[in-house]
């Protein structure tokens, strides 16, 4: 009976693990920028973040911009959205591999290790109590909050042409985690009731 139990909590321990990835999205234009920019430009992005293993994946997607890009990071601080602007948290000049000198483009980021000192700009770290773990704490807090924003910065604007803030994405188990997870639990459920019916 013991085995049983120990098959059921290990099958329930992974479904709780997928609660550890969160997943966040933003959507871009020129009116959520301090001040805001008259630009045709939009654009959108998903970022997935791992708690456990301290990482940071962007997809991001961008079109119509009057300048050519030439940064591209992640704001983040006290302000909240429309309030003012961030400081930079993430590497700079811009993201690596980000795509530059282009009106419009798709970038899918490495993943970052937010371990390491090159995913941060070492002001932020500074700014959050010197350590890297504090500019982790402190970005994810951000990000929850709508107090960070991804910001494209052009050629034409400076300070960046477009904008969107970070907000959380309302977390769905995937389909095959679902399944899996369900499958597992009949499966222990059906071995409990076999073990307990050779007992009689």
């Amino acid at each position: 009976m013991k085995t049983c139990q120990a098959l059921v909590a290990l099958i329930l321990a992974a479904g709780v693990a997928q609660a550890n990835v969160f997943n966040f999205s933003a959507t871009l234009n020129g009116a959520a920028e301090i001040a805001p920019v008259n630009t045709p430009a939009t654009g959108s992005a998903l970022f997935t973040y791992d708690s456990t293993l301290h990482t940071l994946q962007l997809s991001v997607s961008f079109s119509g911009l009057i300048g050519n890009t030439t940064a591209a990071h992640i704001h983040a601080g006290v302000n909240a959205a429309g309030v003012g602007n961030n400081a930079v948290a993430t590497q700079t000049p811009s993201f690596v591999g980000f795509p530059q000198g282009v009106t419009s483009g798709t970038y899918t980021s490495p993943t970052f290790d937010l371990t390491l000192a090159s995913s941060w700009n070492p002001g932020y770290v500074t700014a959050n109590g010197g350590t890297i773990a504090g500019a982790e704490a402190a970005l994810v807090s951000a990000m929850n909050s709508n107090r960070a924003y991804l910001n494209i910065h052009t050629t034409t604007f400076t300070g960046g042409e477009i904008r969107g803030y970070i907000t959380p994405v309302t977390a769905v188990p995937e389909p095959a985690t679902t399944v899996a997870v369900g499958g597992g639990l009949l499966g222990a459920f059906a071995l409990v009731r076999r073990v307990r019916a050779s007992r009689k």
